[in-house]
Parts: structure tokens; C-alpha cells; sequence
């Protein structure tokens, strides 16, 4: 009788486990573990896109790993150090979603206080070279469009054009400019639209738009002493960079669910908006941040043309490997100055 009741028990509780993993609920272990870790004090959180951008910090010498992970919702949460500043590192994966999920849940579970992404990304300033480290002073996300139909033009109201609604102030892409038989296109042209926001010092149910979101002024202010900061340019003996490469402030990123390259669109992002890095995740990370009040900054390497190179190849096959380390590179010692190793910078700063 007492091992029915028993057996009926541990039931129950498997029961009452599966059923709260299944609904999104923290179980007790992975509970007390966040709640431990919240103990310590504030991280810096770090969202990184792949585990190919994760690898160089892993062994980057100035990280050291406390061995302490936390797995939640499919991702993985990593405990360490850099240059003795604790650090939460968590894997995004590809794409603006992937992107947001991670820095929400990064948020939401532990005591944070600035986030960092980097890795690398395509280039669309003609007047920037594969391996250059860019630190963008805004970004958006440039794929949220309104499609306007055939016939009509930009004198034309878009649909639920008004307040609150689509509208035709940020501009638009005519891809009839881009036919070679001419400039009429079914495809017809393409309106950008903002971001709705939910700021969390804001009235709940009632948004706000925001198209180019602005990084963190403290940090921006702070990286761009790393602007002389040596990096990496040869992969080998045989194969380096012609033009040595370099951090730089640049004005714009963008992000979208769309891998580019193509030389037209890069050239149509660059000289309509201003931007030099394009990628996938950076917006993400920056819409949630933002909408947080939560400062953040990204290191973008870049390790190809986005399309503006040579015909036959894309330089991110040769190049990629060389440009995720320029990032932790730039990344690492921005956080070594956040650490606190040079005061008399940082009380310039702040």
C-alpha cells in the first residue's frame, strides 16, 4: 500500500514538472539557481548571433568561465568573467526574432545592467574595408514595409495611412529604377515603416514609433577610445587584408530578416539612409533594450562587400573567421574599460 502511494506521489510530481515546463514556468531548480546568480549583484549581458561568434571569446585569455550555466526556454545561459567584470552570455541564433527573444529573456531572468552584441556583418559603405569593426551610433530595422500596389505612386495615400498608422515620411525604394527594360515594374515600390514600441515607463496598450534607435550615449562616448586599437588583418602567412583594418564610429546599421547580397540594395541602403553595417540581429537587440530603458552598444565586424565585391565570390568565405575575432577583440576591451582598468578614461565619461 505504501508503494502505491508512493508511486502515486512521484507521479504526481512528474505530472505537476512536465506540465509547468510545458506551460513556460520556471521549475524550482532552474528557479533557485536565477535566484542565486541575482544574489551576486548586476552583469553586463553579452548576446552573441552564433556559436561561430561565440567560439573566439570562449577562448579569448581574458575570459574566464565560472562553469556556472542556466538552461532556460532552449537557451543557454553562460557565467563568467572579463578582466573580473561578471558577464551573461547567451546565444541568440540567426535573425531579428531570435534576437529579441534572447535579450528579453536575458532581462527578464537576471539582474543586468547594459547589454553588448557583436559579431560581424556586410558592408554597405563603399568607404569601409572587410575586417574594420564598426560601432554604430543608431539602428533599425529596414524590412517592416508597406507594399504599395501597382498603379499607384508616391502622391498615392498608403493603405491605413494616418495617425498611428503607415506612413510615407521615411521613404521609399522604386524598383522600377532598377529594371533593365526601363522604369515600370509590377513590383512598383516598397514604403519603410517604424517599429511600434511599448516603452516600459509608458501607458500600457498604447505604442510609440521608432525607426532609427539610438545606442547608449555613455558607452558610444566610452568606445571611441578604442577607435586606435589594433587588429587582426592576416589569416595566415599567405592570406591578409590590403587595407589594414580599423574601429569606427559610424552613424547607421540596419538589420532585417534577409541576408544581403546584392550590390544594388547595398548601394540603395548607403546612399538613401547612411548606412554602413548590415545584418540580421542588431535591431532586435536594440528594439527590446530600448523599449527597457537598458543601455546597450554593438560591435559589427565586417566581413564582406554585401554584394559590392567580385561576381564570382563572396568574401565572407574567406574572411568571416578573421572578422569574428576583430569583434571580441573590440568587445573585450570595452569591457575592460567598463571594468574599471583605466579610471581616469572613464571618469572623463561619466
Amino acid at each position: 500500500m505504501l508503494t502505491k502511494i508512493f508511486f502515486f506521489y512521484l507521479f504526481v510530481l512528474v505530472f505537476i514538472s512536465f506540465q509547468e515546463r510545458a506551460n513556460g514556468a520556471i521549475d524550482g531548480s532552474t528557479k533557485k539557481m536565477i535566484e542565486k546568480a541575482n544574489k551576486n549583484g548586476l552583469f553586463l549581458g553579452l548576446v552573441i548571433p552564433n556559436m561561430f561568434e561565440m567560439n573566439p571569446l570562449l577562448s579569448n585569455p581574458n575570459y574566464k568561465s565560472t562553469k556556472v550555466v542556466i538552461d532556460y526556454a532552449g537557451r543557454r545561459f553562460r557565467f563568467g568573467k572579463i578582466y573580473k567584470k561578471p558577464v551573461i552570455m547567451v546565444m541568440s541564433g540567426m535573425g531579428m526574432v531570435n534576437a529579441a527573444v534572447a535579450t528579453q529573456l536575458l532581462l527578464s531572468l537576471f539582474e543586468i545592467e547594459g547589454v553588448i552584441h557583436y559579431g560581424i556583418a556586410g558592408n554597405a559603405n563603399p568607404n569601409l574595408n572587410i575586417g574594420d569593426v564598426t560601432i554604430a551610433e543608431y539602428w533599425s530595422h529596414s524590412a517592416l514595409w508597406n507594399w504599395q500596389r501597382y498603379g499607384d505612386g508616391p502622391e498615392d495615400p498608403l493603405a491605413f495611412e494616418g495617425e498611428d498608422g503607415f506612413t510615407r515620411e521615411i521613404g521609399y525604394m522604386k524598383f522600377g529604377i532598377y529594371s533593365t527594360k526601363g522604369e515600370d515594374n509590377l513590383l512598383n515600390n516598397v514604403w519603410y515603416q517604424a517599429e511600434e514600441v511599448y516603452p516600459v515607463d509608458g501607458t500600457p496598450e498604447q505604442t510609440q514609433q521608432a525607426f532609427w534607435i539610438p545606442v547608449d550615449s555613455n558607452y558610444l562616448s566610452l568606445s571611441k577610445s578604442l577607435e586606435k586599437l589594433k587588429l587582426e588583418d592576416c589569416i595566415d602567412a599567405t592570406i591578409c587584408l590590403t587595407n589594414p583594418p580599423k574601429v569606427t564610429t559610424v552613424h547607421r546599421g540596419t538589420s532585417a530578416n534577409i541576408y544581403l547580397d546584392n550590390a544594388a540594395y547595398r548601394s540603395f541602403l548607403y546612399n538613401k539612409f547612411n548606412i554602413s553595417p548590415v545584418e540580421m540581429e542588431s535591431a532586435g537587440v536594440a528594439l527590446i533594450c530600448y523599449q527597457q530603458k537598458v543601455p546597450f552598444i554593438t560591435f559589427r565586424a565586417l566581413s564582406d562587400l554585401a554584394g559590392g565585391g567580385t561576381a564570382t565570390s563572396n568574401e565572407a568565405d574567406t574572411f568571416s573567421g578573421l572578422s569574428a575575432q576583430n569583434s571580441v577583440i573590440v568587445m573585450v576591451e570595452f569591457v575592460k574599460l567598463l571594468a574599471g582598468y583605466n579610471r581616469k578614461l572613464l571618469n572623463s565619461f561619466w
